[in-house]
């Protein structure tokens, strides 16, 4: 069943290419779809456009619906085309000429514009509580192992002293900062803009405020054109910020690669947490994170994805904006599996002590042996070259007292100040999604 559908059949090859993966991806959209449909009911009630008896049948069978999708039970029936349809389809069948009247001032233009926001939004609440969860372990592991002494390196040439402290807090801090973009980028695309139509709005006499409230929106987006030139903004802003998040796990786990390496040997995992090989018996393979790294590697080329497929578009719907499913619907999941199998690995990292006993790192202190001259009176360049001098005369002496105090420093990882960012970001966030629970909520009763 197509909703255009008028006297004449379309091709089988025609339909079969123009569908796609549409019926696939649908599912994934099925509970907003309903959500919507709730809402735009009530809407079209409100504005005298439906009878009160009417939204009511409609409300109760779309409630019905929702509980289908929620047991597992809802299909897209075979020669439908789309989720939108089979809701439809349902609501005609149970009710007739009253189930007809859903699709009264609207388009599945705006229809579909509508889930894909209300999904991702739903997607942003899971991505911002796991990265909380990650969050948390990597904090603890930085208090845990504030003490335990790491090279720090530039060019991969050893540099200054670092620490376990510094390292888990720096990807702290970079998943706070990724959090505060996923907040922001939630706050431009949680804009109602159901009520757009096809992307000019209609003659009736709807009432976009109501559905906006009904939805927990924070705004709308007001101008009718530009609400349809958010299909492909929408996605592309959501993956951009998913591209921070993934970038902070890529470089986590290129680090961990590293230094679980022989050569290193900073950090070690249990057994049971790596994999072997078919041939060498001796191998401890960083598999997991190997893999993290690749996926996320990956999740970050989405933003140029989309950007490929609509780069060139003009203004208002064209059906090439139904493949930007099939590259967005997926990484979320992706991300989502990432985030936790990080948080999973690093909750039982096993962390080496000791490792600047070893007589190589001992040029690790040749700034602290330079700053010891310059707190002397010595002018750095002089100092400088004075300890330069005793590296390559083999003279040179690791200094006996090295204090860290500045902010972000080994002595002063700043973790509490962190933490606090990071919670009132997770407590704005919060706050927004608690007023999109709500109004959901209320559509469900």
């Amino acid at each position: 069943m197509k909703l255009w559908q008028k006297k004449i059949s379309v091709s089988k090859h025609v339909e079969k290419f123009t569908i796609g993966k549409d019926r696939e991806m649908d599912f994934l959209l099925a509970e907003h779809d309903v959500i919507g449909s709730m809402a735009h009911a009530k809407m079209l009630a409100h504005a005298g456009l439906l009878k009160k008896k009417s939204a009511q049948k409609l409300h109760r069978e779309l409630l019905h619906i929702h509980k289908k999708i929620k047991q597992g039970k809802f299909r897209i029936e075979k020669g439908t085309e789309d989720v939108h349809s089979q809701v439809e389809f349902l609501l005609t069948k149970k009710l007739g000429d009253v189930g007809k009247q859903i699709h009264t001032a609207r388009s599945r233009n705006d229809q579909v514009l509508l889930d894909i926001v209300l999904f991702t939004r739903a997607e942003f609440k899971n991505i911002v509580q796991l990265a909380g969860e990650l969050f948390d372990v990597l904090i603890h592991l930085s208090e845990k192992h504030k003490k335990k002494l790491l090279p720090g390196y530039t060019h991969l040439q050893i540099a200054m002293p670092s620490s376990f402290g510094l390292w888990f807090g720096a990807y702290a801090e970079s998943l706070k900062e990724d959090t505060e973009f996923l907040n922001s980028v939630f706050s431009i695309i949680n804009k109602n803009p159901l009520g757009s139509a096809a992307g000019y709005g209609t003659s009736l006499p709807i009432k976009r405020k109501i559905t906006t409230q009904l939805l927990g929106f924070e705004g709308m987006n007001h101008n009718s054109v530009y609400a349809q030139m958010t299909r492909g903004r929408t996605e592309k802003l959501s993956a951009t910020a998913m591209a921070s998040v993934a970038s902070t796990l890529s470089k986590l786990a290129i680090d961990i690669c590293l230094f679980m390496n022989q050569n290193f040997g900073f950090i070690s995992f249990p057994e049971k947490l790596t994999t072997g090989s078919s041939i060498m018996p001796h191998k401890k393979n960083p598999d997991v994170f190997e893999l993290i790294r690749g996926k996320c590697n990956r999740l970050q080329t989405i933003p140029q994805q989309l950007t490929a497929v609509t780069g060139n578009l003009p203004s208002g719907y064209h059906r090439d904006f139904q493949l930007l499913k099939e590259i967005y619907f997926p990484a979320f999941q992706e991300l989502k599996d990432c985030l936790t199998m990080t948080a999973f690995m690093l909750q039982q990292i096993q962390v080496r002590d000791n490792i600047l006993k070893d007589e190589k790192y001992k040029h690790l202190f040749s700034v602290d042996a330079v700053n010891e001259l310059v707190k002397q009176g010595m002018p750095f360049r002089d100092a400088y070259k004075k300890v330069g001098e005793e590296i390559v005369s083999g003279k040179f002496s690791v200094p006996k007292h090295i204090k860290y105090t500045h902010e972000g420093s080994i002595g002063n990882l700043c973790n509490e100040e962190i933490k606090s960012e990071m919670r009132k970001t997770l407590n704005l966030f919060g706050r927004k999604f608690r007023k999109v629970q709500l109004a959901e909520l209320r559509l469900l009763k």
